[in-house]
């Protein structure tokens, strides 16, 4: 075993993981933590859960609750994660939600289409804004965003804001990779199709959906977390502004 291997890819580093209560926010944490990072895990409502986490990581953990969808949350959980050890390292903006948009009601698309763009687009476009800013004077740094297939294939009929805002959030990481890489700034996009989460629900273990999946599986969160942990490492700078698609070959570009 190498001493990189024995230390950890990332350790020494300070990662910011958003929504890392459950779900691939959890999974990513968990495996940035193996690598020896010390890892900031925000969370929004779920306590309990991200508590437990932080207790079963133990050392190199920090807490920080923030409704991102607020403008001022944004900037304080960014404040409080770079306060704890002078500075972030690497953004990991996984926090999101499969918000839909009923095209049939005036209220609810309305309300869908704010929604998304607050919690699915300009709050990963503020953190990012955030890191750049932190990255330049520290030389560097990474980000990775989770994006997902319906950034590149659009969304279903109920859900087309979802797949509006996704794909805004993969055009700002390319953006980013492409105006900042002078910096020493990377950033990456990864693009999950169904994974065994929250948001999938029982679709995950739905015969009539399995059927259709190459694998015959949804994909476990942890798959997506070790290549954000890869992405993370900054082991391949070159890969800057690719996206990385994680479905199992249930959607090939």
């Amino acid at each position: 075993m190498s001493a990189e291997t024995a230390a950890g890819m990332l350790a020494g580093k300070t990662v910011l993981v958003t929504g890392a209560s459950r779900g691939i926010g959890r999974a990513t944490a968990e495996a940035l933590h193996r690598e020896g990072a010390h890892v900031v895990l925000h969370y929004g409502n779920d306590k309990d859960s991200a508590q437990a986490t932080a207790d079963r990581l133990g050392a190199r953990v920090k807490l920080v609750q923030g409704d991102l969808r607020n403008p001022d949350e944004r900037r304080r959980v960014w404040a409080e994660a770079a306060d704890w050890r002078n500075g972030v390292d690497i953004l990991v903006n996984n926090a999101g939600a499969w918000l839909p948009s009923d095209i049939n009601d005036d209220g609810a698309w309305q309300q869908g289409w704010q929604a998304n763009y607050e919690l699915n687009l300009l709050a990963p476009a503020d953190l990012c804004r955030e890191a750049i800013l932190g990255f330049r004077e520290r030389r560097g740094g990474i980000i990775v965003n989770v994006t997902s297939r319906s950034a590149h294939r659009g969304d279903d009929a109920g859900h087309l804001a979802y797949g509006a805002a996704k794909g805004g959030l993969l055009a700002l990481t390319k953006g980013i990779a492409r105006g900042y890489g002078k910096d020493n700034i990377l950033a990456y996009a990864v693009a999950p199709g169904w994974v065994a989460t929250d948001i999938a629900g029982d679709l995950a273990t739905d015969p009539s959906v399995l059927a259709g999946l190459p694998l015959g599986e949804v994909t476990p969160a942890e798959d997506v977390a070790e290549v954000i942990a890869f992405l993370a490492s900054g082991r391949s700078r070159h890969t800057t502004g690719a996206t990385i698609d994680i479905t199992g070959a249930d959607y090939v570009r």
